[in-house]
């Protein structure tokens, strides 16, 4: 029997982590070949989750809890979820009732036909402006910076290989990002197209600050092409100088009696002091990172955890367990 185990980081979600998790064991119920466990993990939640996993995981034993100490945002809570599934295919999807589970076996098929991960790609998204423009702003950043292929996409459902999770998990460092970690571990992705569905209930999640983190982390998580790039703006900002300043004592010469502009020169210093600050910028973002990174800062810390055993919970390399609910 194939062990498939659902990853869920939960946050926000008293009101549809219920019907998602229903839904997962009624799709997995109609292959008997196929028995599951699910992994929610509680990212500090505010509202009521944490007691609606607790009374569903008292009358479910292959349903699994994690519960955090501290919000440390999706990609801490996949991580954790990854670190103690035990499956041999391995499910990341959201909370929120927007993945289509009755496409499960699609990306399964891909999985037996050879591919390491397979994809949800949907034709249309069900969400915001707002995060669409954070979708697409993401996207093409990946493409830019970690050379993702165009025509790849990374959305909120996913289907891995146990090989492929056990080499994830290996990153024990702050600052996990997803999408690099599994580019750095295989070529053969696939993407499978489906279609998205409506939010069962709320609203997203996703804030402006959550996407900034996102974008800085897809910038520097696993590519020094930013610090590339700024000695390359530098490079051309000198030459632009260096062009600029015997272009004036051409002028200078031809015409003798040029007046000075000074209101040029202050907006000269302004924009090279900007590149300047940008620059400074992006080094000291890779600075902070390693000096965090060397103070063992970690993804998550686990205060509780609930129909675990003994060895499963040994797998948090990264977290604490305070105790066994």
């Amino acid at each position: 029997m194939r062990l498939i185990s659902f990853v869920i980081p939960c946050y926000g979600s008293e009101k549809t982590i219920t019907p998602v998790i229903n839904e997962i064991i009624d799709v997995v119920s109609r292959r008997s070949e196929y028995d599951y466990e699910i992994i929610a993990v509680n990212d500090f939640s505010k509202d009521n989750v944490w007691q609606v996993l607790e009374g569903i995981a008292a009358e479910n034993k292959k349903i699994r809890l994690i519960n955090f100490a501290k919000n440390m945002n999706r990609p801490g809570a996949v991580m954790a979820g990854l670190r103690f599934s035990s499956g041999e295919l391995v499910v990341i999807m959201d909370d929120d009732g927007q993945v289509p589970m009755d496409n499960l076996w699609k990306l399964v098929d891909q999985i037996d036909n050879g591919y390491d991960a397979a994809i949800a790609k949907y034709t249309e998204y069900k969400q915001s402006l707002f995060k669409s423009f954070g979708t697409a702003v993401n996207r093409k950043m990946t493409e830019i910076i970690i050379d993702k292929p165009k025509e790849l996409s990374f959305t909120n459902f996913m289907l891995l290989r146990r090989f492929l999770v056990e080499e994830i998990v290996k990153y024990e460092n702050p600052y996990p990002y997803l999408t690099g970690l599994i580019l750095r571990s295989t070529d053969r992705i696939i993407n499978v197209p489906m279609e998205e569905r409506e939010r069962i209930a709320g609203s997203t999640t996703f804030t402006f600050s959550k996407m900034v983190k996102l974008w800085l982390n897809g910038l520097t998580a696993f590519s020094i092409k930013p610090l590339r790039i700024a000695s390359f703006i530098g490079i051309l900002a000198a030459i632009s100088g260096f062009i600029f300043g015997l272009v004036t004592i051409i002028r200078k010469f031809v015409v003798p009696n040029i007046s000075v502009g000074w209101s040029s020169i202050v907006a000269i210093l302004l924009f090279m002091g900007g590149l300047i600050m940008v620059m400074l910028g992006i080094i000291g973002e890779y600075i902070g990172r390693i000096y965090i990174s060397l103070n063992n800062s970690p993804q998550y810390v686990i205060k509780q955890t609930v129909n675990f055993d003994t060895d499963q919970k040994d797998k948090s390399q990264s977290g604490r367990t305070d105790q066994e609910g």
